[in-house]
């Protein structure tokens, strides 16, 4: 059932690959400069590294957007997902698999009464506008610089052709990484929170996460897909839209690499803020949205003529279209799944006010004059909740946040045949196994009275004061506790 589950994500790989591969190498086989077989292998190889090594980043994003909690959930959106990309590439149209997977996350939340996390929502769409712009502003510049270069230069034609195709096939390699560092995310960013995989200790030199196992997955699939089908839309961006010259083939390929790996690098991201500079968004942003805005850059570079601006209007309607598509597909599909073949799409949770819980919040700084008229209600999903507090309360967005995380009622039982069960000990420290076990057996209404009950027990329950110094163990701590909770969690159905 767990791989009939994750068949989903896996088609939407394969979806990905057969669609966005012609971001990658698109241009250089359009301009015959490389053999679609080199272009396919050299691909497969780095989609697969990049979302091994360097795809967490973006997935967390998503994961805010819609915290989809049950597997056959995410199998479901995952499915309408690639039913739209895989329709959307038998029509030959460079569609956005991240537009697609956030509709469809979307329709989730709908169908579930979950939020959608408005914040996240805004930050991934306003890089859907940045993304094509910023590659275009690249692939201008670069443009420029190159010709300028080049006019100065005396180098030989031979000469220049080796060089361009070798230039064409590391910045390919290049961009295959930045596409699975970024749309992994896209392909088994929903699994994340109800993924069938444990951790895995290699020999104590690292660990092998279930999510890294996820991706693994997932990005062999986005492989397979370039491998069998993406032909077809290679044509369509290596040569449909602006006719491109090798040395410009090579400008987009980096243009559009460059972006990709800018809203999906964990180390540049801290690397700006080490320095005070504003982190960049880590956003699965869309492959096509940037190698087409680095066409366009090329185009006006030259002048704006021959674009055709007939497929880049057919493009554009696409790309307005697949996630209300997407969204529309999810939720029909969701209804079917759970009132047909009897399977729970999401696990439902609950809001309380108990006097354990306002206190909580008041120890926290919401402001218990405007706690007094929630004390002893109950709300059956987060929209209700919301209504209530949007319509008859004054709470400021960081109280409201804090309302969520302290009355979500989602119950943890310890249990002791599950803590015997856990082959992968070496991933917690003595301290926090033995904290652990001291409180086995027992159950918490509340996810954060389990992380209550554990950090008094240990100081390496406990996170560390923010900084940049302190981030990867707080983050580190967080993915552990992540893990408990979902070998823990008792399902309200």
């Amino acid at each position: 059932m767990i791989f009939l589950f994750l068949s989903s994500g896996l088609f939407l790989g394969w979806s990905l690959g057969a669609n966005d591969a012609a971001n990658v190498f698109g241009t250089a086989v359009g301009t015959k400069m490389i053999k679609f077989k080199t272009a396919v292998l050299i691909a497969s190889i780095f989609v697969i590294l990049g979302a091994v090594i360097d795809g967490a980043g973006a997935s967390h994003t998503l994961g805010k957007l819609g915290s989809i909690n049950a597997l056959a959930g995410s199998f479901t959106v995952a499915l309408a997902s690639a039913i739209t990309v895989a329709v959307m590439t038998k029509f030959r149209l460079p569609v956005s698999t991240s537009q697609a997977i956030v509709g469809a996350i979307i329709g989730w939340n709908f169908f579930s009464g979950s939020l959608t996390d408005i914040n996240s929502l805004t930050k991934i769409v306003l890089t859907w506008m940045v993304c094509p712009i910023l590659a275009g502003s690249f692939s201008f510049v670069l443009f420029n610089i190159f010709k300028h270069i080049l006019d100065r230069s005396k180098i030989h034609l031979l000469v220049m052709d080796a060089y361009t195709r070798i230039a064409l096939i590391v910045v390919g390699a290049f961009g295959a990484y930045s596409l699975g560092a970024n749309n992994i995310a896209n392909v088994m960013g929903v699994f994340t929170n109800s993924s069938p995989f444990h951790n895995i200790n290699v020999y104590g030199l690292f660990t092998f996460s279930g999510t890294q196992q996820l991706f693994l997955l997932g990005s062999i699939a986005i492989g397979i897909g370039i491998l069998t089908y993406s032909h077809k839309v290679i044509r369509t961006v290596g040569g449909s839209l602006f006719k491109l010259s090798p040395i410009t083939a090579f400008i987009v390929v980096l243009s559009h690499s460059l972006v990709l790996y800018i809203f999906a690098s964990q180390e540049l991201r801290n690397l700006l803020v080490s320095y005070g500079l504003p982190p960049i968004p880590l956003v699965p942003v869309s492959s096509s949205q940037a190698v087409i805005g680095a066409i366009l850059g090329i185009a006006i570079a030259k002048g704006g003529r021959n674009i055709k601006f007939n497929v880049l209007g057919k493009i554009s309607t696409s790309w307005v279209t697949t996630p209300i598509i997407a969204s529309i597909i999810s939720f029909i599909a969701l209804f079917f799944v759970q009132n047909v073949f009897d399977l729970k799409v999401y696990n439902k949770i609950t809001y309380n006010f108990s006097d354990k819980v306002i206190n909580q919040l008041e120890e926290n700084g919401v402001d218990s004059n405007k706690l007094k008229d929630m004390k002893g209600k109950n709300f059956s999903n987060a929209l209700r909740l919301q209504s209530e507090l949007k319509h008859f309360h004054h709470f400021n967005n960081e109280e409201i946040k804090k309302i969520f995380k302290y009355s979500a009622v989602d119950t943890i039982l310890i249990n002791e045949k599950i803590i015997r069960k856990i082959v992968d000990r070496d991933y917690l420290t003595k301290a926090q196994l033995d904290a652990l076990i001291k409180i086995q057996n027992k159950s918490f209404s509340h996810i954060w009275e389990f992380q209550y009950a554990l950090m008094k027990l240990s100081d390496d329950w406990r996170f560390k004061e923010k900084s940049q110094l302190n981030k990867r163990y707080n983050e580190s701590l967080n993915s552990k506790y992540e893990y408990l909770i979902s070998l823990f969690r008792i399902s309200k159905e």
